[in-house]
């Protein structure tokens, strides 16, 4: 059987991924008797959680003193937990056989490595769904996958890799549903898509709302010149996934309900038990400054955008201004191109003007949403310029910077050879910033420090 050059590039994909997230997740340390620069972002808190579930296999109530850093009087035991799970019985598990400290801390950073390694597969089958032209899916792909920022969250342990991985499965769902009217398959899909979401990050919840809508929007039909609605598949379909989605949630709000006293999410319950120890948040809100002194005073976005690409360490690491500016052009380009651009041929997964208004609304939501979180944490509760925390919205802002690219009048007219040329240049582009970012800017660093 002929070796293709589609072959070629999927193993390249998966292997680019697994040895850039293995060398950070095998490298970057989490060590108290060093400064903290280095450490990924929280995970010395972030750890105690599945380390708890190790010991006691139970799950933390929040209180527990153990899994207290510091002066930091609260822990990360009132937040979702389903990624701590995962990763504190993995290490459970490797706990039958060892009692190395680094290898429970490796075990629990794997496990967010497999999740990304499982992403990046779900990425290369959406990608398939929403461009024909293969070199816009595979650029599509690497600006996903190897996004500097997005590999590193799969490298440490936190929740937003899980949160991650669940919105590429919710786009997917959704993407394979309106081709097929949402069959069993792409409701399954749908329906994990967002218990991982529900149960790993709370800054992803817009994606779900953006999920509703677009689900709903796919049963309005147009028959003999008069608008309808399907309503029989709409309720049997919806009520399955909605029945499967509680099923599988419930347990975790209803558990938070009896432990704090109705406080079905959490969050309330962490803020009380810092006011308790005395402790107050002094945040742009609270000392009466207004939203813009925020956002316009400070070098909020650009923080923001930095960190969005690549921030690796406590976001302490940068790596070279080039590829900041080369990612920004990219992003400047196809979202340019994506609000101006005309559309190319097309539109393999619908015809349905209507539907592909819905779509995009509905895109615009999960985008939108994230980033309205991020100035309101900031601004009133704890000011974190982290673009981090807009990673939920990154697979849609993906696909319209890589379908604005393909937009683009210099593409549309380019020929087949020339087409070749730009996206192997542009995906050369992203893979080679990946490498400068793991072996350049941030190795070194990790290698002066050991891992415990």
């Amino acid at each position: 059987m002929k070796w293709s050059r589609e072959k070629s590039l999927t193993v390249f994909y998966f292997a680019l991924y697994l040895v850039a997230a293995l060398t950070i997740a095998l490298h970057q340390p989490l060590n108290d008797t060093y400064p903290l620069l280095q450490n990924p972002p929280d995970e010395h808190s972030r750890y105690k959680v599945p380390l708890y579930i190790c010991n006691h296999g139970t799950l933390p109530t929040g209180y527990e003193e153990e899994l207290f850093s510091g002066d930091c009087r609260w822990t990360y035991g009132f937040y979702t937990l389903l990624p701590y799970m995962a990763q504190g019985y993995a290490m459970r598990f490797v706990n039958l056989f060892t009692d190395s400290e680094v290898a429970l801390l490796y075990t629990a950073r794997l496990v967010n490595v497999t999740i990304g390694l499982v992403m990046a597969y779900i990425v290369l089958l959406l990608g398939k769904k929403l461009f024909r032209d293969h070199r816009v899916r595979w650029l599509f792909c690497f600006l996903v996958t190897f996004l500097p920022q997005s590999l590193f969250l799969h490298t440490y342990v936190n929740p937003d890799s899980m949160c991650l991985l669940s919105t590429a499965l919710m786009l997917y769902g959704l993407v394979g549903g309106a081709e097929d009217g949402f069959s069993f398959r792409s409701c399954a899909i749908l329906t994990t898509g967002i218990v991982l979401c529900a149960l790993s990050y709370y800054n992803g919840y817009g994606f779900i709302l953006g999920s509703i809508l677009f689900f709903c929007a796919c049963f309005i039909r147009r028959q003999g010149g008069k608008w309808g609605y399907d309503w029989k598949p709409f309720f049997r379909k919806g009520l399955l996934i909605s029945a499967t989605v509680l099923l599988c949630i419930g347990w975790h709000f209803v558990r938070n309900y009896m432990l704090y006293d109705g406080d079905f999410i959490g969050l309330d319950s962490k803020e009380n038990l810092i006011r308790s120890y005395g402790i107050s948040r002094d945040t742009y809100f609270s000392e009466g400054k207004p939203l813009s002194s925020m956002l316009f005073g400070t070098n909020f976005f650009l923080k923001v955008a930095l960190s969005f690409i690549a921030n690796y360490g406590s976001v302490s690491l940068y790596t070279w201004k080039i590829i900041y500016l080369f990612y920004a052009g990219i992003f400047v380009l196809g979202i340019a191109g994506a609000i101006f651009g005309r559309n190319p041929e097309e539109k393999a997964w619908t015809d349905r003007k209507l539907l592909r208004v819905f779509f995009h609304i509905a895109m615009a939501v999960c985008v939108a949403v994230p980033f309205i979180l991020l100035v309101r944490y900031a601004y009133a509760t704890d000011y974190q310029a982290q673009g981090r925390y807009l990673m939920p919205g990154m697979v849609p802002f993906m696909y319209y910077v890589a379908h604005g690219l393909e937009k683009l009048p210099f593409w549309k007219k380019s020929g087949e050879r020339w087409k070749n040329i730009l996206s192997a240049l542009a995906m050369a582009g992203i893979a080679g910033s990946l490498l400068v970012t793991v072996y350049v800017s941030a190795l070194p660093y990790y290698l002066e420090v050991p891992v415990l």
